[in-house]
């Protein structure tokens, strides 16, 4: 099974529902975090690293000598990152999606494929669960396919937990598409549940099914609680606004570590989801 832990706004606790969860699950784990323009569960984690390797997407080159200026790789590129001049041809490496067709439409072979690094990935175990997370190198904007790289790596055999990045975007969709199980983690702020929204209705296009967590309960309102209640989505788990809680997390030490019964919460939260997984597939 694979549960893609996501919110619609950084900050409210997609990591420390991961981490936690994977450590309370009594089946074999793996987590891929895949928020890669700021990874951090190897921060709770403290993963043993094993591996290590780069990401790399193909870009254009253009050979002058065989090039006719036809302009047929700039008409075909639908994100401006190639200018055809008079006399020149100009490639924009940072604007490049690596989607091969100014390759295909050459018609004078004259684009060459140079290599461009966007970022690592690493692979690694901490306390018998499997770890991966990418990286995107700084000065680089293409965030999905070290995502997709990174998932490329599940294995069916275990239970996987994504760390998805924040927000609705391209990184959101990559890191979601194909779960079994979205968990949706939210506070109980307007700004939670502005953002809450947008997750969910980025969630329902891609027809996944999925439940909330709130974080930091009792530190807004109920406007989210009503809110779910009139979606029709289960709230799964609610973790207080608590200072042990939070001096705990600020040490960058696990939740379930120093506080065992929350452990059974996350045991719990693992239960729910395996039920509504295997509703969701008997629909």
């Amino acid at each position: 099974m694979i549960i893609s832990i996501a919110s619609g706004k950084g900050g409210t606790g997609k990591t420390t529902v991961s981490t936690n969860l994977a450590l309370s699950i009594d089946q074999e784990v793996q987590l891929l975090d895949c928020d890669v323009e700021e990874p951090n569960s190897h921060l709770f984690l403290n993963p043993v690293i094993e591996k290590k390797e780069q990401v790399i997407a193909p870009v254009p080159e253009i050979d002058l000598e065989k090039c006719t200026f036809c302009k047929k790789c700039m008409d075909i590129c639908r994100y401006g990152a190639i200018a055809v001049l008079k006399k020149d041809v100009l490639t924009f490496e940072n604007l490049c999606h690596s989607c091969g067709g100014c390759f295909e439409v050459c018609p004078e072979n004259a684009v060459i494929e140079k290599e461009r690094s966007l970022g690592e990935i690493e692979h690694g175990s901490s306390r018998d669960i499997s770890f991966i997370h990418g990286r995107l190198e700084v000065g680089q904007v293409m965030a999905p396919p070290i995502i997709k790289k990174v998932r490329s790596y599940t294995d069916p055999n275990l239970v996987t937990i994504i760390d998805a990045p924040p927000g609705t975007s391209c990184p959101v969709i990559a890191a979601m598409n194909g779960a079994d199980f979205v968990l949706l983690v939210t506070e109980p702020t307007p700004f939670g549940l502005h953002d809450l929204k947008l997750a969910v209705e980025t969630v329902r296009i891609l027809d996944i099914p999925h439940g909330l967590v709130i974080n930091r309960a009792g530190l807004g309102n109920d406007d989210v609680k009503h809110y779910a209640q009139k979606e029709n989505i289960p709230i799964l788990m609610e973790i207080p606004f608590d200072k042990e809680i939070a001096r705990i997390y600020s040490n960058g030490q696990m939740v379930v570590d120093k506080l065992p019964e929350y452990k059974v919460k996350f045991q719990d939260l693992f239960r729910k989801i395996e039920q509504l997984v295997e509703k969701g597939g008997q629909n």
